[in-house]
Protein backbone atom coordinates (compact mmCIF):
# COMPACT_ATOMS: atom_id res chain seq x y z
CA UNK A 1 0.00 0.00 0.00
CA UNK A 2 2.76 2.65 -0.06
CA UNK A 3 4.67 4.24 2.54
CA UNK A 4 1.66 6.08 4.49
CA UNK A 5 0.67 2.36 5.71
CA UNK A 6 3.06 1.29 8.12
CA UNK A 7 3.46 1.82 11.54
CA UNK A 8 3.24 5.56 12.33
CA UNK A 9 6.38 5.95 13.59
CA UNK A 10 8.05 4.46 11.03
CA UNK A 11 6.42 7.22 8.27
CA UNK A 12 8.98 9.52 7.25
CA UNK A 13 7.75 13.33 8.84
CA UNK A 14 6.98 15.81 6.23
CA UNK A 15 8.66 18.77 5.78
CA UNK A 16 5.71 20.68 7.62
CA UNK A 17 5.78 18.43 10.71
CA UNK A 18 9.32 18.95 11.07
CA UNK A 19 9.42 22.62 11.09
CA UNK A 20 6.23 22.83 13.07
CA UNK A 21 7.77 20.68 15.27
CA UNK A 22 10.57 22.50 15.57
CA UNK A 23 9.29 25.91 15.78
CA UNK A 24 7.38 24.38 18.55
CA UNK A 25 10.19 23.54 20.88
CA UNK A 26 12.11 26.84 20.01
CA UNK A 27 9.19 28.61 20.99
CA UNK A 28 8.49 26.58 24.16
CA UNK A 29 12.34 26.79 24.97
CA UNK A 30 11.58 31.10 25.20
CA UNK A 31 7.82 30.39 26.90
CA UNK A 32 9.61 28.54 29.89
CA UNK A 33 12.32 31.36 30.22
CA UNK A 34 9.62 33.70 30.09
CA UNK A 35 7.19 32.46 32.41
CA UNK A 36 10.31 31.76 34.94
CA UNK A 37 10.80 35.04 34.77
CA UNK A 38 7.24 36.50 35.37
CA UNK A 39 7.23 33.74 38.31
CA UNK A 40 9.30 35.91 40.02
CA UNK A 41 6.84 38.88 39.44
CA UNK A 42 3.92 37.28 40.60
CA UNK A 43 2.31 37.63 43.60
CA UNK A 44 -1.05 35.89 43.48
CA UNK A 45 -0.71 32.30 44.87
CA UNK A 46 -3.60 30.65 42.78
CA UNK A 47 -1.66 32.50 39.24
CA UNK A 48 1.71 31.10 40.72
CA UNK A 49 -0.10 27.51 40.43
CA UNK A 50 -1.20 27.98 37.21
CA UNK A 51 2.11 29.24 36.00
CA UNK A 52 4.15 26.60 37.47
CA UNK A 53 1.22 24.20 35.97
CA UNK A 54 2.12 26.23 32.31
CA UNK A 55 6.28 25.34 33.05
CA UNK A 56 5.54 21.86 33.47
CA UNK A 57 3.42 21.09 30.74
CA UNK A 58 5.78 22.96 28.33
CA UNK A 59 8.30 20.90 29.68
CA UNK A 60 6.38 17.88 29.42
CA UNK A 61 5.94 18.75 25.59
CA UNK A 62 9.58 19.65 24.98
CA UNK A 63 10.62 15.65 26.04
CA UNK A 64 8.08 14.37 23.32
CA UNK A 65 9.13 16.83 20.50
CA UNK A 66 12.99 16.66 21.22
CA UNK A 67 12.48 12.95 21.25
CA UNK A 68 10.50 12.82 17.99
CA UNK A 69 13.37 15.27 16.59
CA UNK A 70 15.99 13.25 17.70
CA UNK A 71 14.90 9.64 16.05
CA UNK A 72 14.39 11.53 12.72
CA UNK A 73 18.11 13.18 12.74
CA UNK A 74 16.52 16.39 13.33
CA UNK A 75 18.85 19.04 15.31
CA UNK A 76 17.39 21.18 18.04
CA UNK A 77 16.58 24.91 18.38
CA UNK A 78 18.61 26.70 20.83
CA UNK A 79 17.49 26.97 24.75
CA UNK A 80 18.32 29.93 26.85
CA UNK A 81 19.35 28.94 30.27
CA UNK A 82 16.93 28.66 33.12
CA UNK A 83 16.09 31.99 35.17
CA UNK A 84 17.26 32.49 38.43
CA UNK A 85 14.57 32.78 41.29
CA UNK A 86 14.20 36.44 42.79
CA UNK A 87 12.68 38.12 45.44
CA UNK A 88 9.30 39.80 44.16
CA UNK A 89 10.41 42.81 46.65
CA UNK A 90 13.40 43.02 45.12
CA UNK A 91 12.21 44.17 41.85
CA UNK A 92 11.31 47.74 41.64
CA UNK A 93 7.42 48.45 41.11
CA UNK A 94 7.84 50.70 37.85
CA UNK A 95 9.60 47.77 36.83
CA UNK A 96 7.16 44.71 38.16
CA UNK A 97 4.77 42.96 35.56
CA UNK A 98 1.57 43.49 37.53
CA UNK A 99 -0.53 40.29 37.87
CA UNK A 100 -3.37 40.92 35.63
CA UNK A 101 -0.55 41.50 33.19
CA UNK A 102 0.85 38.19 33.78
CA UNK A 103 -2.35 36.47 33.47
CA UNK A 104 -3.49 38.37 30.27
CA UNK A 105 -0.33 37.45 28.82
CA UNK A 106 -0.25 33.53 30.01
CA UNK A 107 -4.08 33.50 28.39
CA UNK A 108 -3.10 35.04 25.03
CA UNK A 109 -0.39 32.45 24.81
CA UNK A 110 -2.53 29.53 25.42
CA UNK A 111 -5.40 31.15 22.86
CA UNK A 112 -2.49 30.96 20.46
CA UNK A 113 -0.99 26.88 21.32
CA UNK A 114 -4.36 25.92 20.60
CA UNK A 115 -4.50 27.57 17.10
CA UNK A 116 -1.16 26.09 16.46
CA UNK A 117 -2.13 22.65 18.07
CA UNK A 118 -5.06 22.16 15.85
CA UNK A 119 -3.32 23.47 12.53
CA UNK A 120 -1.07 21.08 13.31
CA UNK A 121 -3.07 18.23 13.87
CA UNK A 122 -5.16 19.31 10.19
CA UNK A 123 -1.51 19.32 8.43
CA UNK A 124 0.13 16.02 9.95
CA UNK A 125 -0.24 13.14 8.14
CA UNK A 126 1.55 11.10 10.89
CA UNK A 127 -1.06 9.69 12.89
CA UNK A 128 1.09 9.66 16.36
CA UNK A 129 1.78 13.57 15.76
CA UNK A 130 -2.00 14.12 15.05
CA UNK A 131 -2.65 12.37 18.44
CA UNK A 132 0.34 14.18 20.32
CA UNK A 133 -0.73 17.58 19.26
CA UNK A 134 -4.54 16.41 20.03
CA UNK A 135 -3.12 15.45 23.50
CA UNK A 136 -1.54 18.98 23.90
CA UNK A 137 -4.91 20.65 23.02
CA UNK A 138 -6.68 19.37 25.57
CA UNK A 139 -3.73 20.11 28.45
CA UNK A 140 -3.91 23.63 27.19
CA UNK A 141 -7.99 23.93 27.01
CA UNK A 142 -7.89 22.83 30.39
CA UNK A 143 -5.47 25.20 31.70
CA UNK A 144 -7.08 28.23 29.80
CA UNK A 145 -10.49 27.15 31.56
CA UNK A 146 -8.46 27.63 34.70
CA UNK A 147 -7.19 30.76 33.37
CA UNK A 148 -10.55 31.88 32.38
CA UNK A 149 -12.08 31.04 35.84
CA UNK A 150 -9.62 33.22 37.20
CA UNK A 151 -9.35 36.17 35.46
CA UNK A 152 -13.09 36.24 35.88
CA UNK A 153 -12.65 35.76 40.14
CA UNK A 154 -10.02 38.49 40.36
CA UNK A 155 -11.70 40.68 37.96
CA UNK A 156 -8.97 40.75 35.72
CA UNK A 157 -10.87 39.85 32.90
CA UNK A 158 -11.39 42.90 30.15
CA UNK A 159 -13.98 41.69 27.38
CA UNK A 160 -14.26 42.96 24.34
CA UNK A 161 -17.27 45.36 23.51
CA UNK A 162 -20.31 43.67 24.17
CA UNK A 163 -22.45 43.76 20.33
CA UNK A 164 -26.24 45.25 21.28
CA UNK A 165 -28.69 45.33 18.88
CA UNK A 166 -30.69 48.25 18.86
CA UNK A 167 -34.07 45.55 19.19
CA UNK A 168 -32.49 44.92 23.29
CA UNK A 169 -32.51 48.95 24.02
CA UNK A 170 -36.42 48.79 23.90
Amino acid sequence: MGIMSRNPKEEPLHYGEVFTIWSHLLSNNGMVAAYQTLYNHTGDQELLKILEEAIVGIEEENKKLKEILKVNGVGLPPAPPERPNARRDDIPVGAKFMDPEISAKLSADVAAGLVACSTAMGMSTREDIAYMYGQFHIAKAQLGAKLLRLNKARGWLVPPPLQVSPHDER
